[in-house]
């Protein structure tokens, strides 16, 4: 049977046991600002404790890509630690942006992304896409993903090709949700780039 069909029987279920059929219109909720926290919401933590005792936890590094969009010079692409795999079935991975990022809105329009695990010589390259501003791909060699098109850069242990499924609000930052469409690895002979208490591993 098709959604049609099930779609069919279950309106001729729902009549038969009096239900209805037609919701009520649900008023939608207004979209969040997107800005960071107010001074009036900071919780009393100090910001230096708070990344001191969090840098003992080791992350894996990255590089999130997109495509070059209509009137811009080239790609976009930033550093970013905080990427993990979220779901499997549908196959989802997620990555955490600064809401004051100036990159990210570039990703955003485009609709889809790369993720690029870098490997343990790719400190430099890290360091060249952890910066604002200029061209973070001068020099760098990468070629585009199967289904974004979003660089993929050459010497990375792995790349994750996306498009984007969710987007949610965490405090100063925004919670990226991406479909995966492909993906694939390097050619395994390197260690994964970590970082861990403010410093490469």
């Amino acid at each position: 049977m098709g959604h049609a069909g099930m779609a069919a029987s279950a309106v001729r279920y729902l009549r038969s046991v009096g239900a209805p059929t037609v919701a009520e219109p649900v008023e939608a909720l207004p979209r969040p600002e997107l800005r960071a926290v107010g001074e009036d919401e900071r919780a009393p933590v100090d910001p230096g404790e708070f990344r001191r005792v969090l840098g003992h936890f080791a992350t894996g590094v990255t590089v999130i890509t997109g495509p070059a969009g209509d009137g811009e010079s080239g790609p976009a692409g930033f550093a970013c630690q905080s990427f993990s795999s979220l779901s499997l079935d549908p196959p989802l991975v997620v990555f955490l942006v600064g809401r004051t990022s100036r990159t990210w809105p570039r990703i955003a329009r485009a609709g889809v992304f790369c993720v690029n695990v870098l490997g343990a010589h790719q400190g430099e390259l890290c360091r060249g896409f952890a910066v604002s501003g200029g061209d973070k791909f001068a020099g760098v060699d990468h070629e585009p993903a199967p289904f974004s098109g979003s660089p993929r850069l050459a010497g990375a242990t792995a790349w994750i090709d996306c498009a984007i499924h969710a987007v949610h609000t965490g405090g100063d930052h925004l919670i990226v949700v991406g479909r995966v469409e492909a993906l694939g690895t390097g050619d395994g002979t390197d260690a994964p780039l970590l970082f861990h208490k403010g410093r490469f591993l």
